[in-house]
C-alpha cells in the first residue's frame, strides 16, 4: 500500500481537478460494503436519463450502515476536503450507484451546477467516487475532463456544442477499492456500460458550510440514529453551527435537538409571567 501524501494529492486536485486514492479500501473493506449494501439493492432504476434508466441508486447511504458512516469521515478523504472547503463543511449527497449493462453514458455535467456562481471560481464542493467494482473503459468508469474546473462559463457552455467533446474525456480506469476525489465544478459523466456485468460505486459529496445540501438529512435520517453517530459525522449532517449563528435551532445549538427529551421551543408552554 502506498503511503498517503495529502500535499501531492491536493496539488493534483488544484492542477487537474481530481486525484486518485489507489488503496482506500482493502478486500475486507470491499466485502463489508457489499454485505451492508446488498439488502438495499433490488432493481429501483432511475427515473430519467441523468439518473440512468438502467442505473440503480441508493440514496442517503450514510445512514444505511456503520461502514458507510466510517467512509464518510474517512481520514484520507477529509484530509483533502479540509484543503479546499471552509471549516464546518457539510455532507451534501451520499449514495451508491450501480450502472447496469446496456446503460448509456450520462450527459457531461458538473456536480455543483445548482450553486449559481460565476466561473472560474474556487470549489463550492468536492465529490468522492469509490470503486466497489473495478472501473474499466467498458463497464461505465467515470469519464473526466481534466482541467475543466478552471474553465469559464463560456467554455463550459461551448463543450455542449463541441462534436468532438467525447474524445476529450478520460475514463477513470482503476481497481476496486480506489477512489477519485475531484472538485465539484469539474466536468465529468458516468460512462456507458458496454460490459455484461453491473459496475458498483459509492459516492459522497461535500459542500461549503454556507451551501444548501442536496439531501435533507434532518428529514431523512432519524434523530435517534444520528444521536449514535460520531460528533464529526453529526456535524457533517448539519448538527453544528457555522459561526456566528448559521444553523441554530430557535437560538440554540442544533446538537441539542438530539437530546432524548428535546422539545422544539415552539411547542413548549409559554413561561409564566
Amino acid at each position: 500500500m502506498n503511503p498517503f501524501d495529502p500535499d501531492a494529492h491536493a496539488a493534483r486536485i488544484e492542477r487537474d481537478g481530481y486525484t486518485v486514492l489507489p488503496d482506500l479500501l482493502d478486500a475486507e473493506g470491499l466485502e463489508a460494503v457489499r454485505t451492508a449494501l446488498t439488502p438495499h439493492l433490488g432493481g429501483h432504476l432511475g427515473r430519467n436519463a441523468f439518473e440512468g434508466y438502467a442505473t440503480e441508486r441508493v440514496y442517503t447511504l450514510v445512514a444505511r450502515g456503520k461502514v458507510f458512516e466510517d467512509l464518510t469521515e474517512h481520514p484520507q478523504i477529509l484530509a483533502l476536503i479540509d484543503r479546499f472547503l471552509l471549516p464546518g463543511y457539510l455532507l451534501t449527497a451520499s449514495q451508491a450507484i450501480a450502472i447496469q449493462p446496456g446503460e448509456a453514458a450520462q450527459g457531461v455535467h458538473f456536480d455543483d451546477g445548482f450553486y449559481r456562481l460565476p466561473r472560474p471560481r474556487p470549489a463550492a464542493s468536492l465529490s468522492v467516487i469509490i470503486a466497489i467494482d473495478p472501473f474499466t473503459d467498458q463497464n461505465g468508469a467515470t469519464d473526466l475532463l481534466p482541467g475543466s474546473h478552471l474553465w469559464s462559463d463560456a467554455e463550459v457552455e461551448a463543450i455542449g456544442r463541441d462534436p468532438d467533446a467525447a474524445s476529450r474525456l478520460v475514463p477513470a480506469v482503476m481497481p476496486a477499492g480506489s477512489a477519485i476525489v475531484f472538485q465539484g465544478h469539474m466536468l465529468h459523466r458516468g460512462g456507458a456500460n458496454r460490459s455484461d456485468a453491473p459496475r458498483l460505486a459509492l459516492t459522497n459529496q461535500y459542500c461549503q458550510p454556507w451551501g444548501r445540501t442536496q439531501e435533507n438529512y434532518f428529514l431523512s435520517v432519524p434523530r435517534e440514529q444520528v444521536r449514535a453517530m460520531s460528533p464529526r459525522l453529526q456535524a457533517l449532517l448539519g448538527y453544528e453551527i457555522w459561526p456566528p449563528f448559521m444553523g441554530h435551532v430557535t437560538a440554540s445549538h442544533p446538537r441539542k435537538a438530539l437530546e432524548p427529551d428535546f422539545v422544539p421551543p415552539v411547542l413548549r408552554p409559554p413561561a409564566a409571567v
